[in-house]
């Protein structure tokens, strides 16, 4: 196993590559550790404000909770526990659980997002497979649906907040607050209450 350690302090911004599967995991520290089994190489390198980690082949990293993290994955990719940012592309499926800010997601195969909330006021995530999407602090947005079944809108609040979900499989939204259906076909898909 090759393993490599950086101090990144506590708010630290990263971006991983790699070419197999990713699981990034917030814990309490200062310091990134990035490890692989494989024999495809692991280079971790500070280029100005950023620390880039660079996976031949799968791996795991540990960083400071607070970080933020871009992650691109040849395969799968889970996160868990960042307070930070969290953007996510896979080849394969992802996950994203106790994550503060969603920036973007985008999955060649199913996608879970479980987030306080997302960035900007237009979120666009995508999947191959089955999504499913719980946003806690989601009040105020439009959501634009377009999976398997077919197109459908709906309202929480005002809608100032725009939420696009695509997917190849089925949609879940997850939310406890009240959706209204809109135009063009008044429909609703597939709404959960957490648990």
């Amino acid at each position: 196993m090759t393993q490599r350690m950086i101090q990144a302090g506590l708010t630290p911004t990263l971006i991983v590559r790699a070419s197999g599967t990713v699981q990034v995991a917030g814990r309490a520290s200062d310091r990134v550790v990035a490890s692989s089994e494989g024999r495809w190489g692991l280079k971790v390198k500070r280029r100005g404000d950023t620390i880039e980690v660079e996976i031949g082949g799968s791996g795991e990293l540990q960083v400071p909770l607070q970080s933020s993290v871009k992650v691109y994955a040849g395969q799968s990719v889970g996160v868990e526990n960042i307070g930070g940012s969290t953007t996510i592309y896979a080849g394969g499926q992802g996950y994203l659980r106790g994550v503060g800010t969603l920036v973007h997601a985008a999955t060649g195969g199913a996608l879970e997002i479980e987030c306080e909330r997302v960035a900007g006021d237009d979120v666009r995530c995508t999947a191959g497979r089955d999504l499913r999407c719980f946003i806690r602090s989601l009040a105020d947005a439009k959501l634009m649906i377009d999976d398997l079944g077919g197109y459908w809108e709906g309202l929480i609040g005002n809608g100032r907040t725009k939420i696009r979900l695509k997917a190849g499989g089925d949609v879940t939204l997850v939310t406890d607050q009240t959706v209204v259906a809109q135009p063009p076909h008044y429909i609703l898909g597939t709404i959960e209450r957490p648990t």
